[in-house]
């Protein structure tokens, strides 16, 4: 396969200036970031106006995913007691009044890391009780408890990515894209439930209707919010890109999935599923 040349549109200039001060505060604290481990082509922006995507559980995914960046490991360490409360010192020092708390899928625990994302929303709504805590979750193996558990902490929004369409689910190793369309439909129908967002990426090879066809897929679960990316490759080892999608078309779909019902749709190249996150509330 020939791989494509990136066009102009994605020729993004990386300011290295002004992502001191939160480097320094994420070393401190000992918090990993999504934004890091990803090598998030945002990342610049995102850090230098105090914004980050906090990466609990550790760094080491038990997937194999071939498009993701973030490191694989069989046997991670063990959830840190101490992480939420300094996820919380961060979000004060920080200020946030909206937060992203994500982790590597973790196969490797019985909750798949449920209680760590509960203790993490209850010791940031303790420290910062007026800041919206959003939680992107893996799929927990399908298991309910271990959903309802995260369910009951109350996040102010329940995100998981479908990623892609099924017919490329190969790119999500041990992922099952009916058992996460069935994550998000047990999160909207619950007892008091949260609004739940889900997010995909562009130039994998899917088509049109393939794309139209998740969309739908994704309110017919009832999921509020969507984002929707162009798939960058982070090296040679991973999943090489396809095609490099206009952005007028990116815009066409956001036209077409608020139309679909969707409160809210970012579209765009560069969109990320927690790139401008505060603005899906």
């Amino acid at each position: 396969m020939k791989i494509q040349r990136k066009p102009e549109w994605l020729r993004k200039k990386v300011p290295q200036g002004e992502q001191a001060a939160m480097r320094g505060l994420l070393s401190e604290l000992k918090l990993n970031t999504v934004c890091q481990q990803a090598l998030c082509p945002n990342i610049a922006e995102c850090f230098s106006c105090g914004q980050a995507t906090f990466l609990i559980l550790g760094r080491d995914c038990t997937r194999q995913c071939s498009f993701c960046n973030v490191e694989k490991g069989a046997a991670p360490l063990p959830p840190d007691s101490d992480e939420p409360r300094r996820v919380a010192e961060a979000v004060v020092r920080l200020k946030l009044s909206h937060v992203v708390v994500t982790s590597p899928t973790r196969d490797d625990l019985a909750d798949g890391g449920a209680g760590q994302y509960a203790a993490t929303v209850a010791a940031i709504r303790e420290r910062s009780p007026t800041t919206a805590v959003e939680l992107l979750v893996p799929d927990f193996c399908g298991d309910q408890q271990a959903l309802q558990t995260v369910l009951s902490a109350r996040p102010a929004i329940l995100a998981h990515n479908l990623e892609t369409v099924p017919r490329l689910y190969a790119v999500r190793q041990g992922a099952d894209y009916r058992r996460s369309l069935c994550l998000l439909e047990r999160a909207a129908a619950a007892a008091g439930a949260v609004p739940t967002k889900s997010g995909i990426m562009l130039g994998l090879g899917e088509t049109e209707e393939e794309v139209l066809a998740v969309l739908q897929d994704l309110r017919g679960v009832g999921c509020s919010y969507l984002s929707i990316g162009q798939y960058l490759a982070p090296g040679k080892r991973h999943q090489p890109v396809v095609e490099y999608i206009v952005p007028e078309r990116f815009e066409e779909l956001r036209q077409q999935a608020l139309e679909m019902g969707f409160r809210h749709v970012e579209s765009s190249p560069y969109t990320r599923s927690s790139f401008h996150a505060a603005n899906y509330q």
